[in-house]
């Protein structure tokens, strides 16, 4: 039994970092209809900056990481804003450009940092909680907190601010938001600006329990895609609860099959899929094409 909660406990730390990668493709998903392919390059470029300030400028790791996401908030809106003249026009070139800058900042981050990869020690340097024969390390209780006031806040902001009401509304419908002036344009770069943000806080936060490196994002990624697929595609809860499923797959996974955690954890998803093809928290899918 001992062994079982371990083992959730760290699927549940990973699960909070997929939930917040699958947040950031749910919601430039839900707000522009698109499938945002940089978004694991977008990751790792935040888990460099995140560990650069961190390691070389030694700031506390407190302000590392909201610094690292006010520069990747940065690059989310470079990329919406080369892509913003294909919208409503070429859905599947804006769709080739998200690869595209995926891998010019995969190059970049090579460039800058070379290849080698770097590991992060863990900022929290307390013992591990013992809570009933089961170690809980702080450094996943201090990940699972943070994600929970990260995914609080974006709740908040989405559906009590006037800005996110916008947001929303653009979702639903871009041409009836901008003939009541909405501004689809901007609602669009603060999603992916919001979207590139959570990407560099879910990468800053992984650093520590993974290895740094210009390869980092594409598992990542792909992880906190499945999630998304899994709780439904442009869902916020189902991003949060696709997110702690696929950690806590991966996690029993790994413990029971070891080698083969990833391939097990992928026909697990396969199978829930093909139960809901539309996910937990399927929702009507948004078609810009």
């Amino acid at each position: 039994m001992q062994s079982f909660f371990q083992t959730l406990v760290s699927g549940l730390s990973f699960g909070a970092v997929y939930a917040l990668v699958a947040l950031g493709f749910s919601l430039v998903y839900r707000t522009m209809g698109l499938v945002n392919f940089a978004h694991g390059a977008v990751l790792m470029i935040g888990a460099y900056v995140a560990s650069t300030f961190y390691l070389s400028a030694r700031l506390p790791f407190v302000a590392a990481v909201p610094a690292a996401m006010a520069v990747t908030s940065a690059v989310g809106l470079v990329i919406e804003r080369v892509l913003r003249p294909l919208e409503n026009r070429d859905f599947d070139l804006m769709l080739i450009g998200t690869i595209g800058a995926g891998t010019v900042l995969e190059a970049v981050a090579i460039l800058i940092w070379s290849s080698s990869g770097r590991g992060v020690p863990s900022p929290v340097r307390t013992a591990p909680l013992i809570v009933g024969g089961v170690r809980i390390g702080t450094y996943n209780l201090v990940v699972i907190g943070v994600v929970a006031v990260a995914m609080a806040a974006l709740t908040l902001f989405l559906q009590h601010t006037k800005r996110g009401a916008a947001m929303q509304a653009v979702a639903m419908d871009h041409e009836a938001a901008t003939a009541v002036g909405i501004h689809v344009g901007r609602s669009n770069a603060i999603a992916f600006a919001i979207g590139a943000g959570l990407a560099a806080l879910a990468g800053s936060l992984a650093s520590p329990m993974l290895y740094v490196s210009p390869t980092m994002g594409d598992s990542l990624g792909i992880q906190g895609f499945a999630a998304a697929i899994l709780g439904g595609f442009g869902s916020i809860p189902g991003a949060i609860v696709g997110g702690l499923g696929i950690g806590v797959i991966g996690s029993f996974a790994a413990q029971w099959f070891q080698g083969y955690s990833d391939l097990v954890t992928f026909v697990v998803f396969t199978v829930l899929v093909m139960i809901k093809p539309t996910g937990i928290f399927g929702e009507r899918t948004v078609s810009r094409a």
